[in-house]
């Protein structure tokens, strides 16, 4: 089967390079050329296809934050007074590191964000001190992640 999405089309060759490299972006070019048959420059030349055509972007590391100390992970639904302050309160919150995700909602929020902590005293503290601080704010609603149960990105 093909993914189609412009004038992207992806084959199954495509799909095995992409599965290696989302196991481990690591994997030596010349290993997943000997997995899927094909020589490395092929490789090379469907992924930089793959890459200008905005599905793959880059690769990185991925930190443990419990090695650092962060073990409290939140999402908290953020209501605004009025919709107009949503670019200046993203603004706000982009200067808070511990917010590592915001995403603008339907439904009872208008911001949603997901914020890693180092205990729930550090989240009292950037609750009450950094994100109920900022202008526009109305009130928060927090859920503290007890487990990450499922952790993948979208199947190829």
């Amino acid at each position: 089967m093909k993914i189609v999405n412009q004038n992207l089309q992806i084959d199954g060759i495509d799909k095995k390079i992409l599965r290696a490299l989302m196991q481990d972006a690591r994997t030596p070019v010349l290993e997943i050329a000997r997995q899927v048959g094909i020589s490395g420059a092929a490789i090379h030349q469907r992924l930089r296809k793959l890459e200008k055509s905005g599905l793959i972007s880059g690769s990185k590391f991925v930190i443990n934050p419990k090695i650092l100390g962060y073990t409290t992970m939140a999402f908290i639904g953020i209501y605004l007074d009025k919709a107009v302050s949503n670019p200046e309160a993203v603004k706000q919150l982009q200067k808070i590191p511990e917010v590592l995700e915001c995403h603008y909602t339907t439904g009872n929020w208008s911001i949603f964000i997901k914020i890693l902590c180092k205990d729930n005293e550090h989240l009292m503290h950037l609750l009450n001190k950094e994100i109920q601080s900022i202008e526009g704010v109305s009130r928060t609603e927090t859920f503290i992640s007890l487990a990450q149960q499922i952790d993948r990105q979208i199947k190829i």
